[in-house]
């Protein structure tokens, strides 16, 4: 069985395909064939350490494939170790169903930075105004689109090649990065925005606390362009006396009723043609250290998917 390892830290070359045995469930886990593994940023921040695991490891933590043994199509997020491989364990209670009508390509595209899009949606209300930083990315596209769908107006950031993405998730205005705090003032009447969500970090951070309104939310889901400084808190008192918060996935499906739901939520939008799943560029897994190039590098649009087979 072959699988991306990482046994040491460092840049996407760290990225091996070795031969492993094949894996052995235990008690309440199933093995999985995997048709197809998620690329995400975790994945880039576990194999360069900022998030530190044992070496060495599996790289991934997002897929769909099949039960061996009984067929039953499977997603999953959030398992680390069960990504980059031919196949994988996964505990049982951390599979979810794919239903008739999904590809399993679609289902390992959508879950995670589904799931991510339908929790951060929630802070946002009907009639709102909402700031999404790099809209045209796999989780921004599906942010776009659920917001839109709640009644949410948004103000969306993206490269300019990118912005009819952007446009055609919903989004009613597409700005360049460093006109973002002008715009939404603009389209807010000085007001600012409810919600600004930012998945890039060091490089928008600024910029979001000054598009928020009075007493607006900054979500802060990511560090695409590197981690934020340390913060002093009286900069939210400064900015509107803001409310920030640095959420992740893992916290939101932690019970398996929360998995069911918001996997159910997405999966079925996804069944019924209510959103939209963009997959960017698919690799094999010996081109897994070409995805993360192409990712960090901001040189694709959509999710990008390691395929095994």
């Amino acid at each position: 069985m072959r699988a991306v390892v990482v046994s040491r830290t460092g840049g996407p070359e760290v990225l091996e395909v070795v031969e492993r045995p094949e894996p052995v469930a235990g008690p309440g886990e199933v093995v999985v064939d995997v048709e197809a593994a998620g690329v995400n940023f975790i994945d880039v921040y576990h194999r360069e350490g900022r998030y530190p695991r044992e070496l060495p490891f599996v790289l991934g933590s997002e897929g769909a494939g099949t039960v061996r043994g009984t067929g039953e199509r499977v997603a999953w997020a959030v398992v680390p170790g069960a990504g980059y491989a031919d196949a994988v364990v996964v505990p049982e209670d951390r599979l979810v169903p794919v239903p008739d009508g999904v590809a399993l390509s679609d289902a390992a595209a959508v879950l995670l930075q589904g799931m991510t899009a339908q929790f951060l949606a929630e802070v946002a209300s009907p009639g709102d105004t909402a700031v999404v930083h790099a809209a045209a990315g796999g989780v921004g596209l599906l942010l776009v689109q659920l917001l839109v769908d709640a009644g949410v107006q948004v103000v969306a950031t993206t490269s300019p090649e990118k912005a009819e993405l952007a446009r055609g998730a919903g989004a009613s205005d597409v700005v360049a990065y460093d006109e973002v705090v002008e715009r939404v003032r603009e389209a807010t009447g000085g007001r600012g925005a409810q919600v600004v969500y930012d998945g890039v970090g060091r490089a928008t951070f600024d910029s979001s606390l000054a598009c928020a309104a009075r007493h607006g939310s900054v979500v802060l889901f990511g560090a695409a362009s590197g981690p934020v400084p340390p913060l002093d808190p009286l900069v939210l008192m400064s900015h509107g006396s803001l409310w920030l918060t640095r959420p992740t996935l893992g916290d939101f499906v932690a019970e398996r009723a929360d998995l069911l739901h918001r996997a159910g939520e997405v999966l079925g939008r996804v069944r019924d043609g209510r959103l939209s799943v963009r997959v960017g560029g698919t690799y094999a897994l010996e081109d897994a250290q070409r995805a993360h190039e192409d990712l960090e590098g901001r040189r694709s649009t959509g999710k990008l998917l390691v395929l095994p087979r």
